[in-house]
Protein backbone atom coordinates (compact mmCIF):
# COMPACT_ATOMS: atom_id res chain seq x y z
CA UNK A 1 0.00 0.00 0.00
CA UNK A 2 2.69 2.35 1.23
CA UNK A 3 4.72 1.38 -2.19
CA UNK A 4 1.36 2.37 -4.49
CA UNK A 5 0.76 5.65 -2.84
CA UNK A 6 5.05 6.19 -3.52
CA UNK A 7 4.46 5.42 -7.24
CA UNK A 8 1.31 7.27 -7.47
CA UNK A 9 2.73 10.33 -5.71
CA UNK A 10 5.81 10.46 -7.71
CA UNK A 11 3.78 10.33 -10.40
CA UNK A 12 1.39 12.85 -9.81
CA UNK A 13 4.24 15.26 -9.47
CA UNK A 14 6.10 14.39 -12.71
CA UNK A 15 2.96 14.57 -14.76
CA UNK A 16 2.60 18.63 -12.82
CA UNK A 17 6.76 19.14 -14.29
CA UNK A 18 6.04 17.58 -17.49
CA UNK A 19 2.56 19.64 -17.64
CA UNK A 20 4.83 22.96 -16.84
CA UNK A 21 7.56 21.97 -19.41
CA UNK A 22 4.88 21.67 -22.16
CA UNK A 23 3.76 24.88 -21.77
CA UNK A 24 6.94 26.54 -20.87
CA UNK A 25 8.18 25.33 -24.02
CA UNK A 26 4.79 26.49 -26.01
CA UNK A 27 4.45 29.80 -24.79
CA UNK A 28 8.16 30.44 -24.35
CA UNK A 29 9.99 29.69 -27.25
CA UNK A 30 7.44 31.84 -29.88
CA UNK A 31 9.69 33.21 -32.69
CA UNK A 32 7.34 33.75 -35.86
CA UNK A 33 4.04 35.18 -35.03
CA UNK A 34 3.04 34.67 -38.52
CA UNK A 35 3.84 30.92 -38.50
CA UNK A 36 0.93 30.40 -36.08
CA UNK A 37 -1.61 32.51 -37.84
CA UNK A 38 -3.45 30.11 -39.82
CA UNK A 39 -3.43 26.79 -37.36
CA UNK A 40 -4.75 29.66 -34.39
CA UNK A 41 -7.61 30.92 -36.71
CA UNK A 42 -8.75 27.39 -37.77
CA UNK A 43 -8.79 26.58 -33.86
CA UNK A 44 -10.88 29.56 -33.33
CA UNK A 45 -13.42 28.11 -35.71
CA UNK A 46 -13.31 24.66 -34.22
CA UNK A 47 -13.32 25.56 -30.77
CA UNK A 48 -15.57 28.26 -30.41
CA UNK A 49 -18.15 28.41 -33.74
CA UNK A 50 -18.51 25.14 -34.42
CA UNK A 51 -19.42 24.30 -30.71
CA UNK A 52 -22.10 27.29 -30.54
CA UNK A 53 -24.76 25.05 -31.61
CA UNK A 54 -24.62 21.89 -29.11
CA UNK A 55 -24.23 24.26 -26.23
CA UNK A 56 -26.99 26.25 -27.23
CA UNK A 57 -28.92 23.10 -27.56
CA UNK A 58 -27.98 22.22 -24.03
CA UNK A 59 -28.13 25.54 -22.71
CA UNK A 60 -31.70 26.07 -23.69
CA UNK A 61 -32.77 22.44 -21.93
CA UNK A 62 -31.27 24.26 -18.84
CA UNK A 63 -32.65 27.32 -18.64
CA UNK A 64 -36.15 25.12 -19.22
CA UNK A 65 -35.46 23.30 -16.55
CA UNK A 66 -34.43 25.59 -14.31
CA UNK A 67 -37.65 27.76 -15.23
CA UNK A 68 -39.82 24.83 -14.48
CA UNK A 69 -38.24 23.36 -11.45
CA UNK A 70 -38.53 27.20 -10.02
CA UNK A 71 -41.89 27.71 -10.76
CA UNK A 72 -43.11 23.92 -9.02
CA UNK A 73 -40.72 24.91 -5.65
CA UNK A 74 -42.32 28.60 -5.71
CA UNK A 75 -46.25 27.02 -6.28
CA UNK A 76 -48.18 27.45 -2.83
CA UNK A 77 -45.90 30.10 -1.33
CA UNK A 78 -47.41 32.85 -0.04
CA UNK A 79 -44.31 34.30 1.04
CA UNK A 80 -42.08 34.78 -2.50
CA UNK A 81 -43.25 36.66 -5.71
CA UNK A 82 -43.68 35.33 -9.18
CA UNK A 83 -40.68 37.70 -9.91
CA UNK A 84 -38.58 35.22 -7.73
CA UNK A 85 -38.63 32.66 -10.63
CA UNK A 86 -36.44 35.18 -13.01
CA UNK A 87 -34.36 35.96 -10.29
CA UNK A 88 -33.63 32.44 -9.20
CA UNK A 89 -33.29 31.54 -13.44
CA UNK A 90 -31.38 34.81 -14.39
CA UNK A 91 -29.09 34.28 -11.14
CA UNK A 92 -28.22 30.56 -11.51
CA UNK A 93 -27.27 30.57 -15.21
CA UNK A 94 -25.14 33.42 -14.98
CA UNK A 95 -23.21 32.81 -11.61
CA UNK A 96 -22.95 28.62 -12.32
CA UNK A 97 -24.94 27.00 -14.73
CA UNK A 98 -23.67 28.78 -17.91
CA UNK A 99 -19.93 28.07 -17.68
CA UNK A 100 -20.47 24.69 -16.25
CA UNK A 101 -22.57 23.18 -18.65
CA UNK A 102 -20.85 24.56 -21.03
CA UNK A 103 -17.30 23.29 -20.02
CA UNK A 104 -18.51 19.95 -19.34
CA UNK A 105 -20.06 20.05 -23.25
CA UNK A 106 -16.84 21.41 -24.39
CA UNK A 107 -14.60 18.86 -22.52
CA UNK A 108 -16.42 15.82 -24.20
CA UNK A 109 -16.11 17.77 -27.34
CA UNK A 110 -13.53 19.66 -27.97
CA UNK A 111 -11.02 18.12 -25.50
CA UNK A 112 -11.55 14.89 -26.74
CA UNK A 113 -10.92 15.97 -30.39
CA UNK A 114 -7.81 17.62 -29.46
CA UNK A 115 -5.94 14.97 -27.24
CA UNK A 116 -7.02 12.20 -29.79
CA UNK A 117 -5.49 14.53 -32.89
CA UNK A 118 -2.44 15.17 -30.79
CA UNK A 119 -2.22 11.82 -29.88
CA UNK A 120 -2.80 10.17 -33.24
CA UNK A 121 -0.01 12.63 -34.63
CA UNK A 122 2.43 11.00 -31.89
CA UNK A 123 1.80 7.68 -32.68
CA UNK A 124 2.54 8.04 -36.15
CA UNK A 125 5.39 9.86 -35.74
CA UNK A 126 4.29 13.67 -37.10
CA UNK A 127 5.04 15.54 -34.11
CA UNK A 128 8.53 13.81 -34.61
CA UNK A 129 8.76 14.57 -38.17
CA UNK A 130 7.62 18.54 -36.71
CA UNK A 131 10.92 18.75 -34.53
CA UNK A 132 13.35 17.15 -37.91
CA UNK A 133 12.46 19.86 -39.51
CA UNK A 134 13.48 22.74 -37.08
CA UNK A 135 9.42 23.49 -36.18
CA UNK A 136 8.76 23.67 -31.96
CA UNK A 137 6.26 21.17 -32.04
CA UNK A 138 4.74 22.30 -28.31
CA UNK A 139 4.62 25.70 -29.75
CA UNK A 140 2.88 25.00 -32.93
CA UNK A 141 0.72 22.89 -31.80
CA UNK A 142 -0.18 23.38 -28.17
CA UNK A 143 -0.03 27.32 -28.27
CA UNK A 144 -2.94 28.26 -30.73
CA UNK A 145 -5.59 25.02 -29.18
CA UNK A 146 -4.71 26.73 -25.57
CA UNK A 147 -5.12 30.59 -27.19
CA UNK A 148 -8.05 29.02 -29.17
CA UNK A 149 -9.88 28.10 -25.81
CA UNK A 150 -9.17 30.80 -23.53
CA UNK A 151 -10.07 33.30 -26.27
CA UNK A 152 -13.47 31.42 -27.22
CA UNK A 153 -14.65 30.13 -24.03
CA UNK A 154 -15.74 33.75 -22.61
CA UNK A 155 -17.91 34.23 -26.31
CA UNK A 156 -19.42 30.55 -25.59
CA UNK A 157 -20.35 31.30 -21.97
CA UNK A 158 -22.07 34.31 -23.03
CA UNK A 159 -24.31 32.72 -25.49
CA UNK A 160 -24.93 30.26 -23.01
CA UNK A 161 -26.42 32.28 -20.66
CA UNK A 162 -28.59 34.30 -23.04
CA UNK A 163 -29.98 31.29 -24.33
CA UNK A 164 -30.59 29.93 -21.07
CA UNK A 165 -32.64 33.40 -19.74
CA UNK A 166 -34.21 33.62 -23.16
CA UNK A 167 -35.66 30.30 -22.91
CA UNK A 168 -36.66 30.11 -19.19
CA UNK A 169 -38.30 33.09 -20.16
CA UNK A 170 -40.23 31.35 -22.75
CA UNK A 171 -41.33 28.24 -20.86
CA UNK A 172 -42.74 30.46 -18.05
CA UNK A 173 -44.41 32.15 -20.21
CA UNK A 174 -46.15 29.48 -22.60
CA UNK A 175 -47.12 27.26 -18.89
CA UNK A 176 -48.91 30.91 -17.81
CA UNK A 177 -47.10 30.80 -14.53
CA UNK A 178 -45.41 33.84 -15.58
CA UNK A 179 -44.92 36.97 -17.84
CA UNK A 180 -42.10 37.86 -19.70
CA UNK A 181 -42.29 41.10 -17.49
CA UNK A 182 -42.84 39.37 -14.11
CA UNK A 183 -39.53 37.47 -15.38
CA UNK A 184 -37.65 40.39 -16.70
CA UNK A 185 -38.61 42.33 -13.29
CA UNK A 186 -37.06 39.13 -11.41
CA UNK A 187 -34.46 38.69 -13.54
CA UNK A 188 -33.33 43.00 -12.83
CA UNK A 189 -34.00 42.72 -9.13
CA UNK A 190 -31.12 40.26 -8.03
CA UNK A 191 -28.51 41.17 -10.90
CA UNK A 192 -25.20 42.35 -10.37
CA UNK A 193 -22.71 43.11 -13.03
CA UNK A 194 -20.08 41.49 -10.48
CA UNK A 195 -21.41 38.06 -11.04
CA UNK A 196 -21.11 38.84 -15.23
CA UNK A 197 -17.83 39.33 -14.49
CA UNK A 198 -17.31 36.63 -12.45
CA UNK A 199 -18.94 34.16 -15.02
CA UNK A 200 -16.06 35.75 -17.63
CA UNK A 201 -13.03 35.00 -15.20
CA UNK A 202 -14.58 31.30 -14.89
CA UNK A 203 -15.40 30.67 -18.70
CA UNK A 204 -11.35 32.19 -19.32
CA UNK A 205 -9.91 29.57 -16.25
CA UNK A 206 -11.95 26.69 -17.94
CA UNK A 207 -11.49 27.41 -21.05
CA UNK A 208 -7.40 27.06 -20.43
CA UNK A 209 -8.20 23.92 -17.87
CA UNK A 210 -9.82 22.02 -20.84
CA UNK A 211 -7.27 22.84 -23.50
CA UNK A 212 -4.16 22.58 -21.47
CA UNK A 213 -5.00 19.25 -20.00
CA UNK A 214 -5.93 17.63 -23.32
CA UNK A 215 -3.13 18.95 -25.08
CA UNK A 216 -0.88 17.41 -22.07
CA UNK A 217 -2.79 13.75 -22.48
CA UNK A 218 -2.41 14.03 -26.36
CA UNK A 219 1.18 15.23 -26.45
CA UNK A 220 2.31 12.46 -24.30
CA UNK A 221 0.49 9.75 -26.17
CA UNK A 222 2.29 6.39 -26.10
CA UNK A 223 0.81 2.81 -26.91
CA UNK A 224 -0.79 3.06 -30.92
CA UNK A 225 -4.27 2.76 -31.77
CA UNK A 226 -5.36 1.67 -27.74
CA UNK A 227 -2.52 4.80 -26.43
CA UNK A 228 -4.79 7.48 -27.96
CA UNK A 229 -7.80 6.26 -27.21
CA UNK A 230 -6.44 5.84 -23.60
CA UNK A 231 -5.23 9.61 -23.62
CA UNK A 232 -8.59 10.64 -25.20
CA UNK A 233 -10.69 9.46 -21.94
CA UNK A 234 -8.05 10.71 -19.45
CA UNK A 235 -8.18 14.14 -21.12
CA UNK A 236 -11.76 14.19 -20.65
CA UNK A 237 -11.98 13.18 -17.67
CA UNK A 238 -9.19 15.26 -16.34
CA UNK A 239 -10.54 18.25 -17.72
CA UNK A 240 -13.93 17.80 -16.49
CA UNK A 241 -12.05 17.52 -12.42
CA UNK A 242 -10.03 20.32 -13.31
CA UNK A 243 -13.06 22.21 -14.15
CA UNK A 244 -14.64 21.32 -11.04
CA UNK A 245 -11.62 22.06 -8.88
CA UNK A 246 -11.58 25.33 -11.08
CA UNK A 247 -14.94 26.11 -9.93
CA UNK A 248 -14.89 25.54 -6.26
CA UNK A 249 -11.08 27.84 -5.74
CA UNK A 250 -12.90 30.70 -7.88
CA UNK A 251 -15.99 31.08 -5.62
CA UNK A 252 -13.96 30.51 -2.53
CA UNK A 253 -11.40 33.34 -4.16
CA UNK A 254 -14.12 35.65 -5.64
CA UNK A 255 -17.66 35.32 -4.02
Amino acid sequence: MVAFLRTRTEDLFVGIGRFGLLLGSAFGQVRDVRLYYRNLMEQFVRVGIDSLPIVALASAFTGAVTAVQSIYQLEGSFYLPKTAVGSFVTTSVILELGALIAAFILAGRVGARIAAELGTMRVTEQIDALEAMGLNSASYLVLPRVVAGVLMFPVIYVVACTVSILTGMAVGEINGAIPVQTFMDGARLLFRPYDVFFGVVKSLAFGFAITSVSCFYGYFTSGGAEGVGRSTTRATVMSCVFVLLADYVLAVLML
